[in-house]
């Protein structure tokens, strides 16, 4: 019995041995496009540059005279401007983890083929 179950560990351990190329530029890229895009999500959602656009001409702290809302206004202008460069550099950030994830496996072959030479 205990012969049968080591075969097919066996088996199943070479199948799964040629079957991780195929799935790491397949179904591995799905995963890792899914949760690079919601990284790059969640940190939208932390600096959130929509919504300092969207309350752009609102008073801060219900100063509504022309001091206070032109305060307001340039706080939250270089607000927007500031959260939007954040923004871009962590999408940067976030496609280079995906780069990196596509070419883990190349350079892993290379390294391989550099320790054989």
């Amino acid at each position: 019995m205990w012969i049968l179950v080591l075969q097919r560990l066996t088996l199943e351990f070479f199948l799964d041995f040629l079957y991780f190329p195929i799935w790491w530029f397949t179904s591995g890229i799905l995963h890792s496009t899914k949760f690079c895009w919601n990284l790059f999500l969640d940190g939208n959602i932390l600096l959130a540059p929509g919504l300092w656009l969207k309350n752009l001409f609102v008073p801060m702290f219900g100063q509504s005279d022309f001091q206070g809302r032109l305060v307001s206004v340039m706080m939250r202008f270089f607000n927007v401007i500031f959260r939007s460069i954040a923004l871009f550099i962590w999408l940067l950030v976030v496609f280079v983890i995906f780069l990196l994830w596509i070419n883990i496996p190349i350079f892993l072959v290379f390294m391989f083929y550099q320790a054989l030479n």
